[in-house]
Formats: C-alpha cells, structure tokens, sequence
C-alpha cells in the first residue's frame, strides 16, 4: 500500500477523498477526512473530480443496499462480466465486515489474487472496486448494512460469481460462514 492519494479539486481542502491504492490493480481503499466541531462532523465520501484525477471514473447509475440480520453471513464472491462490467463503491453504514475483492481479469497483474479491507460504521471508511473483480463480505457483527454506489445498473444476464472457498484463491477468511445462500454455496470450480 502506498500513500493516500490526493486529487487536485480546488473545493478539497479541509475534507477531501482520500485514496489508499491496494495490492490489486485499481483498487483503492477510501478514507475521508472528517471536519468535526461540538455537533459532530462532516465528511466527503466521493467526489468525482477527485476520482477522476486518479484514472478512476464512477459515474453512478445505481446505488444499493445489503442488510444482515445475522453475524457471520457471508455474501460473495460476486461480479458482472461484460458487456456490463461494473465499478462498485461499498461502505458499512451500520455494523462491521471484511470487505474482500478477487481480480478476475486474466490480463492484469493481479489476476487470481485477493485483498481485504475492515469496513464499519465506526471506521467509515470504503473500498473502490474496479470492472471484473468479484466482491463478498463475511459479517463480523450483528444487523449489519452496506451501502454501494455502482457504475453500472444490475444486468441479470452479466451477473456471475464464483465460490467463496474455491481453492484456485484460497482465500483467507477471518470466520467459517454461518449464513450462506445456497447459489453462493453451489458455483462451480474456477477454471
């Protein structure tokens, strides 16, 4: 991980977008820099301006959420293959995850390879995540929710996944799912 990375968007002073870049190509971890007084703060969680500058473009077309009653629910690994590719912007606003990204494009340098992020309420903090990288989620606390913004609407016909615990990743997850659906329990090996 390198230093975060600042756009040049005049208005950023005093609370800009901060963006950590992670071990995954166009991937980045989103920090914000809160103004805070007797009322609490204040804090910018995307600017495209500044995201721009970086190489990155997020025009939003859609915006989610997942809502987890249960500790321990795992949701993942999921993407949108072409021709609807799509980049996501995900923050915890309530409870706490482990983020993880999976590189799925066989012409990157990261390719098969994964990264993790910590995202709560408390931290606030998000993770970018480029075109072709799966995303999934273990819940580390009860009643948790995230919040995406994707670049992309949700194409059915595009939607694709792969297994959580499919050995071609060997992904290290911090806990064993409890709650898990049974299409994200049943996608065939990775090949």
């Amino acid at each position: 991980m390198g230093l975060p990375v600042r756009g040049p968007h005049p208005d950023a002073k005093g609370y800009p977008v901060n963006c950590r870049p992670l071990s995954i190509a166009g991937a980045y971890q989103v920090d914000i820099e809160a103004l805070g007084d007797e009322r609490g703060l204040f804090a910018r969680t995307y600017c495209a301006a500044e995201f721009v500058a970086l190489g990155i473009e997020l025009p939003i077309a859609q915006c989610s959420i997942s809502y987890n009653r249960d500790r321990y629910t795992l949701r993942g690994m999921h993407w949108q293959r072409p021709p609807h590719p799509e980049t996501k912007l995900v923050r915890c606003t309530a409870g706490q995850v482990w983020d993880c990204l999976l590189d799925l494009r066989p012409d990157s340098p990261t390719f098969k390879q994964w990264t993790a992020v910590e995202l709560s309420a408390e931290n606030r903090r998000a993770v970018l995540i480029p075109p072709e990288c799966a995303h999934g989620f273990i819940t580390l606390t009860p009643n948790t929710e995230l919040f995406y913004m994707m670049s992309t609407p949700y194409a059915p016909e595009s939607a694709t996944g792969v297994r959580w615990n499919d050995p071609a990743f060997n992904i290290e997850w911090p806990a064993n799912p409890e709650v898990l659906s049974a299409k994200d329990q049943s996608w065939p090996d990775f090949t």
